[in-house]
């Protein structure tokens, strides 16, 4: 069972005040509005529960299983795998700069203030390789050493990702508070279909069908005018 402690650990890692710039990205989203194909709340919705069902938080929900029983199990050599699988698998630079550099910010703010011997293993390993730690990957290890139950950890880790692309929504449409807080209230079920989806596929149907959230991101590089960084 998760401990108070660990579970408090938890919320402090996915909340805005851990300083990893989760709040300087949309994945996408910022695009998708500047065109109209976000317009208000409900298209909104769709959007995170599609990129929840078939897009990049689907793949990013399927690596944090996997390193989070890597990491139960101490796989250093899995964990580096799957490190290595999510980093080659980015379905766009921007995406990829994203978990890459949020992953990294997780991981030295960790390693500052709760260090753990396997943890430095695994990110002294990562930079001999020369590869980023993505931030679903790093998060599952550190909840996964912290003793936090698997489907706790990843329902938490799909509602910080959603709460940060409602905040972004909420900055870019615009909507206001209550009505992302509605958001959030409606996408509860979406988040927990997301989770068990993830704990029950098998590990190698890694995969992504959000090709306009995608191709989003792809046109989000060169779009003239921008608050966020993907």
């Amino acid at each position: 069972m998760t401990t108070d402690q660990a579970r408090q650990r938890l919320w402090t890692w996915l909340s805005p005040a851990f300083p990893v710039g989760a709040y300087t990205y949309s994945q996408g989203l910022e695009y998708a509005v500047e065109v109209g194909l976000v317009a208000d709340a409900e298209g909104l919705g769709r959007w995170i529960a599609g990129v929840l069902d078939f897009g990049c938080l689907r793949g990013q929900a399927l690596f944090f299983v996997q390193a989070w029983r890597a990491a139960q199990a101490r796989d250093l050599a899995g964990l580096l795998a799957i490190a290595e699988l999510a980093d080659a698998l980015r379905p766009t630079a921007e995406l990829g700069l994203e978990s890459a550099a949020q992953g990294q910010a997780f991981l030295a703010a960790l390693g500052q203030v709760w260090p753990r011997d396997f943890l430095t293993a695994w990110a002294e390993a990562l930079a001999r390789m020369d590869r980023p730690a993505p931030h679903a990957v790093v998060v599952a290890l550190a909840a996964a050493l912290e003793g936090v139950a698997l489907a706790e950890a990843l329902l938490l880790f799909l509602q910080a990702q959603a709460a940060n692309l409602v905040s972004a929504g909420v900055r870019l449409i615009p909507l206001g508070q209550t009505a992302g807080l509605r958001l959030l209230a409606g996408l509860e079920p979406a988040l927990r279909q997301a989770r068990d989806a993830a704990l029950a596929a098998d590990p190698a149907d890694w995969g992504s069908a959000g090709l306009v959230a995608e191709w989003a991101s792809l046109r989000h590089e060169t779009q003239y005018t921008r608050l966020f960084r993907s």
